[in-house]
């Protein structure tokens, strides 16, 4: 199977117009397992409220001696190169991705697909589609704390085999990241008749 580059940030607040990244964490998903990683803070010189601290552990004076966010940005997309990316609630992590790395002067140019949304689709049965409750729910591996950027992307990695897993022995879909990203467009009801007719 292909490889795919799943990533979590981080951030000081929830858009990227009022708020930068702190921390990412990167997962190389490959062949079915997890085969590569990268992390690290990021110092932007924004300023962490005590909220974002408290939910992440990432303080201030942490960051304060963090290697500059144009350094962590240039070496995370260096390491990901032009594999495809992934993100559970890609629209968020995708907002972020895409002004961090306009900062530095350079673009994207790979597609997002979001484990949040395959998860709705292919396990509607889970009684919670936040990454935590998910892989709680499906047995799949305790990775560290939460809200920490490569725990949460090693959460989403293990969260995207398994569902790649469901699709090769349950339908015999070997779904690389172009297949998912159709499958996310879809609606649930969709899915269901599609994956019946498989």
């Amino acid at each position: 199977m292909e490889s795919i580059a799943v990533i979590d940030f981080e951030t000081t607040g929830v858009s990227p117009d009022q708020a930068r990244a702190t921390e990412i964490g990167v997962a190389i998903i490959e062949d079915g397992r997890i085969v590569d990683r990268y992390q690290s803070l990021m110092n932007s010189g924004a300023w962490v409220p005590p909220f974002i601290e408290q939910l992440t552990g990432i303080s201030n004076a942490m960051l304060r001696s963090a290697p500059p966010s144009d350094q962590v940005m240039n070496e995370v997309a260096d390491f990901i190169g032009e594999r495809p990316m992934l993100a559970h609630n890609a629209a968020f992590d995708q907002k972020f991705w895409d002004a961090e790395l306009a900062r530095i002067r350079r673009r994207r140019s790979q597609p997002f697909a979001c484990s949040l949304l395959l998860s709705r689709r292919l396990l509607p049965e889970a009684p919670s589609h936040k990454l935590g409750d998910l892989n709680a729910w499906a047995g799949l591996p305790d990775t560290g704390r939460a809200h920490r950027a490569l725990a949460d992307a090693e959460m989403a990695a293990n969260l995207t085999l398994h569902l790649q897993r469901l699709l090769l022995e349950r339908h015999a879909i070997r779904a690389g990241h172009e297949y998912l990203c159709g499958l996310q467009k879809l609606s649930a009801a969709k899915v269901r008749a599609l994956l019946r007719a498989v």
